[in-house]
């Protein structure tokens, strides 16, 4: 089957700086509906704005930053969530050809004035009074910033009204000198291990993706004669969230904000935008697939969806040969019952995402292969895409049409990807950055000749679908020597609805542990179904048991994806979930695994102690019964 849907392998370099985008779509297209908002949270209605409505607002703001004293290639930090003035103020400081320097919300004063001196910022943005607390708990080692802006005190307001003496043409002329290869944005990595670095991207490794992406998969984000639309919900801190929002202002894409990341906010949200194409991280793909599971249990139709999932899987593989030219594609039998299912659960579950979703995008981590089946077999086809903060986002997008679930697709075109000796991924186009703000060495330790060492192992097949495996860095080396990828093992187990999330340890150990968290949500519904009986002492007992084989099955399954000396021996279920303000995530949600395997030692030390002593005594009914030497210890 010829590969039909790849971009062109030119698209046209970017003339200007971002901001350009705007403006052009205004002049082309004015009354285009291009950003969507609430005024009120709880409303259902979303008030649209043009395109030349949002290049007003821009250049007026713009204005008034020039107004303040706000010149090219000054760094101007913007701390809030993903909010409508987050977009409007980006443009304008592009406009300008101020740098953006984005800031999680959540960063704690020591990385808010790391990220603020390393970037040397001028200003910055912040969205409540709880920001202006934190940074000016700061300032006084911070002697180049000149302004905290408070968006819920009135600041752009304030701004506009402050440039009202700047003629709008000084804007355009600012614009106008913005070249491609100058800096656009300083994105700092999540930190999962050390201090965070600034990436300097520019203009044009910001646009590069967004174009390419646009040229060749732009016109599937919604059904045929319909404007696409995305939610945005993920971090515009993240380079991820700064891509959606390239895409959706460079191509006409009509964007609404929603600043809450919990479920029912979200939900809400999606249920009233009902966007036509939905983004997220592996994680969110998981809760929601979940969700279907809990809420149908609930209502005493567990079995029925657990079928009709796996008919969704089997249809959607099925299809996947027959696309690569490897099968004759689902049977008569698994297309009726498909078509049953389309009927009675599959629409009602794109429901929950406003039942106008037609395509996803995953990324920040690879995508479990069942899972992408499963969203395949429902009717939303989810693309697994791979990019870095150093990349400017994406540099990989599944081909239309050659789909393969379980990796993340063939290198954009006009970008390169070889893997090197050791299994890293390198990586050579338009949207590697610069380099790190004020670090030489390691930029130069980044980067050579070109190509960019991404610190990420994976595999090329011989068609050029790449497939990630883990970090450089987390592979874990045994006592007995062997390196094991725990990426793959956690990803597994995070399949199981009880868990929640999942480190695999090991170094320097005589074998493979692991340390679990479980999901709140369904480990209160998974108590409720139990209802065991007898006195209070014994149900406690029993299910503790019962717990501890459901995750001895998770276990398992995970273990029957690698070698036996890659399984997981021993594993411990920890009381709390690991969460940002503890340190053991990153904001954009990713382990920091150091500080993980630092903070629950102890725990990790007396798991392997355990396993040591005489094994115990496994039960009929556990699942890890015939593993020699394995060892369950629940904290």
């Amino acid at each position: 089957m010829p590969d039909f849907a790849l971009a062109p392998s030119a698209v046209a370099s970017p003339a200007g700086g971002l901001a350009d985008s705007v403006f052009e779509t205004a002049r082309t297209r004015p009354a285009l509906p291009v950003l969507a908002r609430r005024t009120d949270p709880s409303s259902p209605v979303w008030e649209e704005v043009t395109a030349a409505e949002l290049r007003d607002e821009v250049r007026d703001l713009a204005r008034g930053l020039v107004a303040a004293g706000i010149s090219p290639g000054h760094r101007v930090a913007v701390m809030a969530r993903t909010r409508y003035e987050w977009t409007v103020l980006a443009y304008a400081l592009w406009a300008v050809g101020a740098e953006v320097v984005p800031i999680y919300p959540s960063s704690s004063r020591d990385q808010v004035e790391w990220i603020l001196r390393d970037a040397e910022c001028v200003a910055v943005v912040v969205e409540d009074e709880q920001g202006v607390m934190t940074v000016g708990s700061v300032c006084a080692g911070l002697p180049r910033l000149q302004h905290v802006w408070q968006l819920d005190a009135g600041a752009l307001e304030q701004l506009v009204q402050r440039g009202a003496v700047i003629p709008p043409t000084t804007v355009d002329s600012l614009r106008r000198i913005v070249l491609p290869d100058a800096t656009a944005a300083i994105a700092y990595t999540s930190g999962t291990s050390g201090r965070a670095m600034g990436c300097a991207l520019s203009h044009r490794a910001l646009a590069s993706p967004c174009d390419t992406l646009l040229a060749g998969w732009g016109h599937t984000a919604a059904p045929p004669g319909e404007q696409a639309s995305v939610l945005a919900f993920l971090p515009f801190s993240h380079v991820y969230g700064l891509m959606i929002q390239g895409l959706c202002i460079r191509g006409g894409i009509l964007m609404g904000h929603e600043p809450e990341f919990g479920e029912e906010a979200l939900a809400s949200a999606l249920r009233t935008f009902r966007p036509t194409y939905f983004y997220a991280v592996p994680s969110v793909f998981e809760k929601i697939y979940k969700n279907f599971l809990r809420t149908s249990q609930q209502t005493g139709r567990g079995a029925l969806f657990e079928r009709a999932a796996d008919t969704a899987r089997d249809f959607a593989a099925a299809q996947e040969r027959q696309r690569l030219g490897r099968g004759s594609g689902p049977g008569l039998d698994l297309r009726l019952q498909h078509a049953l299912y389309e009927r009675t659960v599959y629409r009602r579950l794109r429901a929950a995402l406003g039942g106008r979703v037609v395509r996803a995008t995953s990324g920040g981590s690879p995508l479990n292969r069942e899972l992408s089946l499963f969203y395949e077999g429902i009717g939303i086809h989810v693309h697994d895409g791979y990019g870095l903060t150093e990349t400017a986002g994406g540099i990989t997008m599944q081909p239309l049409g050659r789909e393969r679930s379980g990796t993340v697709g063939k290198a954009l075109p006009g970008t390169t990807i070889e893997i090197a000796d050791d299994g890293e991924i390198l990586v050579r186009g338009p949207s590697v950055f610069q380099g790190y703000v004020g670090d030489e060495a390691a930029t130069r330790a980044a980067l050579h000749g070109g190509w960019l060492a991404t610190g990420d192992i994976g595999r090329l097949d011989s068609e050029g679908y790449l497939t990630i495996t883990g970090r450089k860095k987390d592979i874990i080396i045994t006592s007995g020597g062997k390196s094991v990828a725990p990426a793959p093992l956690e990803q597994r187990l995070r399949m199981h609805p009880l868990v929640h999330q999942a480190v695999v340890v090991g170094d320097n150990r005589p074998c493979v542990g692991a340390l679990i968290t479980l999901d709140p949500d369904f480990l209160a519904h998974w108590r409720a179904a139990q209802a065991l009986q007898g006195d209070a002492q014994g149900r406690e007992a029993r299910e503790e048991n019962a717990l501890r084989e459901e995750i001895g099955r998770a276990v398992a399954a995970a273990n029957s994806t690698v070698s036996r000396s890659e399984s997981i021996r021993v594993f411990r279920v920890l009381p709390e979930p690991f969460d940002v303000a503890g340190g053991l995530l990153t904001p954009s949600m990713k382990l920091r695994r150091d500080a993980i395997v630092a903070y629950y030692a102890s725990e990790i030390d007396a798991m392997y102690a355990a396993r040591a002593r005489a094994p115990r005594r496994p039960t009929a009914n556990d699942p890890t019964a015939d593993w020699d030497d394995s060892d369950s210890v629940f904290r």
